[in-house]
């Protein structure tokens, strides 16, 4: 017994002096978790990025509203070199005024629907009768040739099949369950094939855009996705990009108030509505900008190097983007604001990012990455050679469960002993998976570590994603408190760590967002 101990012991000592698994700053992480759960302003940051700043579109004045008061925020907490940085173009900025729609005959009552983004005005209000497209013939352009005339001087309501009610007796929200996070899978990816396909879509797309609007029709209404319940999901494939064409107006409509129209249609009734979108859409400033700011590191030999953490700040525009993604960008700064004001000292620079169009194919970051890290040719900048790891969360309002590690598998011990101390908050799973569509990507792609954390689905792909529900009062206060509790362990445990986090291998690839 006597041996086992003294074995044991010397494990435990070539364990904590191993270079990928040194000693943990529990310490550290102790005030963290206190001045978290006794001093949080969790609350006040998401009033700010949702309430007050409203709706962020991609280069919008929402956007530069919810920008402009993180950098003055960050400034005020002693972050320093905070400021709204351009990434590249990006295209049009659009803002809506003012948007009404109701039904007018057969009778009067109001619609539940909202104006795609970039979508144009309607010239003013204007009252006509509708006409029907399954929405399995959208992209059927004999079809559309064929009932062009049907069109013109109406409103086109693209619908779908009849609703699956069964969707009524399934929960829309859940919590990870322990058999689930050990049966992780890769989520999320997308290949190169799929996005072949996408660009191919979009261009069909855009000639039936251009052919609809050669009919004489009024706006395009569509029915989105099959969910009901009030949820509308509003989002747009294109019309930012200053090339673009200006194509008809286009309105997302709830699949009751669809369903509703089409059957009375189909059933000889006609129908009218009254529509007005007044927006502008404009060219004055065409960049994209990310939001930076940083925490100096302390130590001369590893100042220079940089840990960053991040989430996408732009949103979509039926609500405020409170689960997509104004949580990560919350809980960043609160990781961020706890790391300074509990003057712990990292050793690293830690560089907070919030990134704008991501909703459009994370080019903020990718911008960001080309800009410093990496270019498309493949070479490597000099502050590649600087970042030891890219911290990301962007999977809604959840608590953090785990990590991937995106194939780096010589990361997962360490995370595991990084995750030790919040077991009691539910957070353990390092699963060697991959998952996609969001900005860690950018960062793996230029071969720095990048990493997205595994969070609790709750309502997010169900009710909030890119949806009319997607605002304040979805999100989980406790569950982003916790979340800022472990993204702020990580960051500065990466920031006093000896050595930076292990590399794959650099991947020769082009990104697969790029272009589009």
């Amino acid at each position: 017994m006597k041996n086992f101990y003294k074995n044991l012991a010397a494990a435990a000592c070539l364990l904590c002096s191993s270079p990928l698994l040194a000693q943990v700053d529990t310490a550290a992480f102790n005030k963290i978790r206190k001045a978290e759960l006794s001093s949080s302003q969790i609350e006040q940051i998401a009033h700010y990025l949702t309430d007050v700043s409203g709706p962020r579109l991609t280069n919008s004045p929402g956007y530069k509203r919810a920008a402009t008061w993180a950098i003055e925020t960050m400034k005020k907490w002693g972050l320093t070199n905070a400021a709204m940085e351009p990434w590249g173009e990006f295209g049009k900025q659009w803002d809506l005024q003012d948007f009404s729609i109701s039904m007018r005959v057969p009778y009067a009552q109001s619609i539940m629907a909202y104006p795609d983004p970039w979508s144009p005005s309607t010239n003013g209000p204007q009252q006509a009768q509708v006409a029907l497209l399954p929405g399995e013939k959208m992209m059927d352009t004999v079809y559309l040739k064929q009932h062009l005339a049907d069109y013109k001087g109406k409103f086109i309501l693209v619908h779908g099949a009849k609703i699956n009610t069964s969707s009524n007796f399934k929960p829309s929200a859940q919590r990870l369950s322990d058999t689930a996070l050990a049966n992780t899978k890769d989520t999320y990816m997308v290949s190169h094939a799929e996005i072949e396909q996408y660009t191919g879509f979009f261009k069909i797309l855009a000639r039936v855009d251009a052919l609809l609007k050669s009919s004489g029709a009024i706006a395009i209404i569509s029915t989105g996705r099959n969910n009901i319940n009030g949820t509308v999901f509003v989002q747009a494939n294109g019309g930012f990009k200053t090339t673009d064409p200006e194509n008809l107006p286009r309105i997302s409509i709830s699949v009751e108030d669809g369903q509703k129209i089409r059957r009375l249609v189909s059933g000889g009734q006609p129908v009218e509505l009254a529509v007005n979108i007044k927006a502008t859409l404009s060219t004055e400033d065409t960049k994209g900008y990310n939001v930076v700011a940083e925490i100096p590191g302390t130590d001369p030999k590893l100042k220079s190097q940089l840990v960053m953490l991040g989430g996408h700040l732009d949103s979509w525009t039926a609500a405020t983007g409170a689960t997509d993604n104004a949580a990560g960008c919350i809980v960043m700064m609160e990781a961020v604001r706890l790391l300074d004001s509990l003057g712990l000292k990292p050793k690293r620079t830690i560089r907070i990012a919030l990134w704008g169009g991501e909703e459009q194919g994370v080019y903020g970051s990718y911008g960001y990455v080309k800009n410093h890290f990496m270019g498309t040719d493949f070479k490597l900048k000099p502050e590649q050679a600087k970042v030891s790891v890219y911290f990301n969360l962007d999977n809604g309002t959840g608590k953090i469960r785990g990590i991937y590690t995106q194939g780096n598998t010589a990361v997962k011990p360490m995370f595991e002993q990084w995750f030790a101390p919040f077991k009691d908050l539910g957070a353990s799973t390092v699963a060697n998976k991959n998952t996609g569509s969001t900005d860690h990507l950018s960062f793996d792609w230029a071969g720095i570590p990048g990493f997205q954390f595994i969070q609790d689905p709750i309502d997010y792909e169900t009710r909030t994603h890119h949806s009319n529900m997607d605002s304040y009062d979805h999100l989980q206060i406790d569950d982003l408190k916790q979340a800022a509790i472990i993204v702020a362990s990580f960051v500065y445990q990466a920031s006093i760590k000896p050595e930076m986090l292990p590399r794959k291998p650099l991947a020769k690839e082009v990104f697969a967002f790029d272009g589009m």
